[in-house]
């Protein structure tokens, strides 16, 4: 097939944008960002780079249209034409495309955002807070659902797995980026002069940030150390969810109280706590040790504290309200009295400049004591955050006493809101360890203490130090930023009883016969398919053990139970996973309704769909009752993070979303409609996971599967990215998946662009059911299938068979090559059958729009790794590898994450 001509070329790009139906506004960012790009690649200095750039954007995108094997022949040809030099160059091109088109999309998201919330029936989006609990108040009265309302509690986590694909260099030139976009935007608002002078200002800022993008090498050199990771999150917590979160409350709380918000005490009560792992998870990272974790807590205290500083002393300067008119209380004087005697002078000097201004003298003092909780100024400092919520609601109490309610309600609300969300540690730091881990090292403890004597005084194992230092940790996090901070420990692997209870066992002898352990909240992580199944039995068991119980009635009864998504589908297939999580669920539900436990349920959720990522809030309404109950908890990592909360709009968004969908999944009407469900469509799970655990067993118990799969994907490949500190396998060998971790497992499937661990099984599950027409019937009404099918629709419409194809080839393994194809085939067969459309994603198309935009680029990066690959699967073992081939390799494996949007 012939190379087209530059006009025909130019015709074909323009006929397949218009067939996206992008949004106007959208599509013109996406083409003026492409053109700069362009224009950076001409003046890059590398004569013809943009040329063939153009030459396989072109060629990629007639394959994809027209989908004739000629077509994509030629597109292969063109990839496989450069020189690895090149190569190199062009990957990199195309991957600095993907991070603009993923900002226009973004910019686009928050545009509409910003539209709606213009809108004076914003509050009354389907899917917000405001919109659930007027629902729920239909059902249960007014008064339930405002208990429900101020106990709810949304908890994300934050952790640090290495699914991040892209530098924090990349992702802080694209932030700039995005604000320049704004400014451009802005423009458009001005005068002609003055619009057309602020839009070139703004366009050669971009074409200048973007010169920086494609001149940033986008590989790490090295691995991030935890404490880099720590600082990662830190980013998103000081751009975002700082100010985000009490925005929300606020939201919610104009939704609900109308004119009279704002004047009056809120009905909100803060319900977002935000978690992190980053700097406490330790299962088989032996980068994370007591150290790292002390020094996780403390820069999180060091940016929370500053940010507190920072708005209490803001607040002040404003609160310019004089004495006459607004007097202060008693309260409000004896504070004065008690703030004026630990800090004098500044004291002095601050009722000098604010002269018969009460309020603000105080708020100026209670700055001053944050920043000296910050500094460590023992005199001076917060014994702990409530101490702080005690002197702002003195303040607050004294300004609505004095008829200043719209002072007391206003910003001086937002700060008690962040104090009680965020306290004096920002996140509630958690630890998770192995349970093999502490087994091994309790059975050292107990041994040495068998001997006696001289037994009594050896030496302990260097392992056994640093479990014991941890927990030592957690109690001094516990006292120097408060009980908050530190306390749930998560034992990974959890098969019986004994392995929580060792928890307990080894604080004992981390203080020693005289001194007082940590508080600890030991919470079960059931990742395999057996734990689940066993998970009621063992949490029956360990609520008997002395230390637990005598915890749980401390809490008032409240548990916490983690389940594992990542290992049960690597384990059992992502639909016999799926359908045990949902059982497991409903079973732990039903134990704690009957022993009067308040259960929340941990949801270790990636962002991939084989890690049950996807929409989190239509996951919460397909619950199994008692489920849910107003709490929710999930993990949140890598590109998940900055995709859903590195934007101010979005992260304020998605939260509203989640909660929204909190507060309903325990409404009468849902829960009826899932137990329903459940019970109607019972014969139907039983089959989907009979079928679906064989075919899975028949691909991944094949002879020689492990090491098939390490190289049709470059599984092995992927450990050599610095994403995170994490290794990304617990062994040496891929002769076993077992000891491979889910993150590479789901990552190596997406990048050979199968996505095999997001569906594979789904399609001979249903045509074991059969029934067409109860199918979709099930597709209706029940939530869990639904949500099981639009996930996998989603994975399967980011797949390609004809690229699959040349990473099955690659094998040698015909047989296991022809199953994952025919059950691909199969399974889209099913899904669109079932959705009841053309195609894939046919009822979405929002979604199918991102997901078109993208392909045919994606495909370019895909076929530059296919090259790459197949060069190094031909190296003959025991050579030198060549170092630029394996940097094409990694170049194209961050580009195609970033065009996917997903690693794992």
């Amino acid at each position: 097939m012939r190379e087209l001509t530059q006009t025909e070329a130019i015709d074909l790009v323009g006929r397949y944008e218009a067939e996206q139906a992008i949004p106007e506004q959208m599509r013109s960012d996406v083409r003026m960002l492409g053109t700069l790009l362009g224009q950076v690649l001409r003046e890059s200095g590398s004569p013809g780079l943009y040329e063939d750039v153009e030459r396989l954007r072109t060629a990629t995108i007639q394959a994809y249209t027209d989908e004739t094997p000629e077509a994509f022949a030629r597109a292969a040809a063109i990839a496989d034409s450069f020189t690895i030099a090149r190569a190199d160059e062009v990957a990199r091109a195309f991957t600095a495309y993907f991070h603009l088109v993923n900002l226009a999309e973004e910019h686009q998201r928050v545009r509409i955002l910003r539209e709606r919330d213009g809108r004076p029936d914003r509050e009354q989006a389907t899917d917000s807070v405001a919109a659930a609990f007027v629902r729920l108040a239909a059902e249960v009265g007014d008064d339930t659902a405002l208990r429900r309302l101020q106990s709810m509690r949304f908890h994300p986590v934050f952790t640090a797995h290495p699914t991040e694909a892209r530098r924090r260099a990349v992702s802080t030139s694209i932030r700039r980026l995005a604000v320049l976009l704004e400014q451009h935007d802005a423009a458009l608002n001005g005068g002609a002069n003055q619009q057309r002078a602020d839009q070139r200002r703004a366009q050669r800022r971009m074409l200048e940030e973007i010169d920086t993008l494609w001149r940033t090498a986008p590989l790490r050199a090295e691995k991030p150390a935890p404490t880099d990771e720590v600082r990662a999150v830190m980013a998103v917590f000081d751009d975002t969810l700082y100010t985000a979160v009490p925005h929300v409350y606020r939201r919610v709380d104009d939704a609900l109280q109308g004119p009279a918000a704002g004047a009056r005490a809120p009905i909100v009560r803060p319900f977002v706590r935000v978690g992190s792992w980053v700097g406490g998870d330790r299962d088989g990272n032996p980068f994370v040790t007591a150290s790292v974790t002390r020094k996780a807590s403390a820069i999180a205290s060091e940016h929370v504290l500053l940010g507190l500083a920072r708005t209490a002393g803001r607040i002040g300067r404003t609160l310019t309200l004089d004495a006459t008119t607004t007097p202060p209380s008693d309260a409000l004087l004896a504070l004065w009295q008690r703030l004026k005697a630990a800090d004098e002078d500044a004291a002095n000097d601050i009722a000098q400049r604010s002269p018969d201004e009460p309020h603000r003298r105080i708020v100026l003092l209670i700055a001053r004591k944050i920043e000296a909780t910050r500094a460590r100024d023992a005199d001076l400092a917060y014994a702990d955050p409530e101490h702080l919520l005690a002197d702002l609601r003195v303040v607050q109490d004294s300004l609505v006493q004095a008829g200043a309610s719209r002072q007391a309600y206003g910003h001086l609300q937002q700060l008690l809101w962040q104090v009680e969300t965020y306290g004096f540690h920002l996140t509630e730091l958690e630890v998770r360890q192995h349970s093999a881990v502490h087994a091994k090292v309790l059975a050292e403890l107990e041994s040495a203490e068998k001997a006696g004597g001289e037994g009594a005084g050896a030496p302990r194992s260097e392992l056994a130090e640093e479990v014991l230092d941890v927990i030592r940790t957690v109690g001094f996090l516990q006292e120097r930023y408060g009980p908050r901070a530190a306390g749930r420990y998560i034992v990974s692997f959890t098969r019986s009883a004994d392995d929580l209870a060792a928890v307990h066992k080894l604080a004992a002898y981390a203080v020693g016969p005289d001194g007082r352990p940590p508080v600890l909240d030991v919470i079960p992580l059931f990742e395999t398919f057996a734990d689940l199944q066993a998970a009621p039995r063992i949490l029956a068991e360990i609520v008997e053990h002395p230390e637990f119980a005598a915890r749980l009635e401390a809490t008032g009864r409240r548990l916490e139970v983690m389940l594992g998504y990542s290992d049960s589908s690597k384990d059992v297939g992502p639909v016999a996973a799926n359908l045990a999580l949902y059982e497991a669920q409903a079973e732990i539900a039903a134990w704690a309704d009957e022993n009067g436990i308040e259960l929340t349920l941990f949801h270790g959720r990636g962002g991939a769909l084989g890690r049950g990522g996807g929409p989190a809030n239509s996951a919460i309404m397909a619950q199994p009752p008692h489920s849910v109950d107003g709490r929710f908890k999930l993990t949140e990592q890598g590109e998940v993070i900055f995709a859903r909360y590195g934007d101010p709009a979005i992260a304020m968004r998605h939260i509203d979303q989640v909660a929204a969908a909190i507060l309903l999944a325990s409404s009468p009407s849902n829960e009826e409609r899932n137990r329903a469900a459940a019970e109607k469509y019972a014969g139907i799970a039983a089959t989907l996971d009979a079928a679906s655990r064989e075919r899975f067993f028949s691909l991944v118990k094949a002879p020689g599967f492990a090491p098939w799969f390490a190289r049709v994907t470059p599984m092995e490949e992927i450990g050599l990215l610095a994403l995170g500190s994490r290794p990304a396998r617990r062994g040496l060998s891929v002769e076993s998946l077992e000891d491979l971790r889910a993150i590479p497992w789901v990552f190596a499937w997406t990048q050979a662009r199968i996505n095999l661990a997001g569906w594979f099984g789904l399609g001979t599950a249903l045509e074991a059911v059969g029934d067409e027409p109860l199918l979709r019937q099930a597709y209706q009404e029940w939530p869990l299938f639904r949500t099981l099918i639009d996930n996998v629709a989603m994975s399967l419409a980011k797949t390609d068979d004809r690229i699959a194809r040349h990473y099955l080839e690659l094998g040698d393994r015909d047989d296991l090559a022809a199953l994952v194809r025919d059950e691909m085939r199969l399974t889209r067969d099913w899904v669109i059958r079932i959705t009841d459309g053309t195609e894939l994603l046919g009822n979405k198309p929002v979604l199918q729009r991102a997901v078109k935009m993208r392909s045919p680029y994606v495909d370019a990066l895909s076929l530059l790794q296919l090259r790459a690959l197949r060069a190094l699967r031909e190296t003959p073992e025991g050579a030198t590898v060549d170092p630029e081939l394996q940097r094409l390799l990694l170049l194209s494996v961050s580009g195609v994450a970033a065009g996917l949007q997903n690693t794992g």
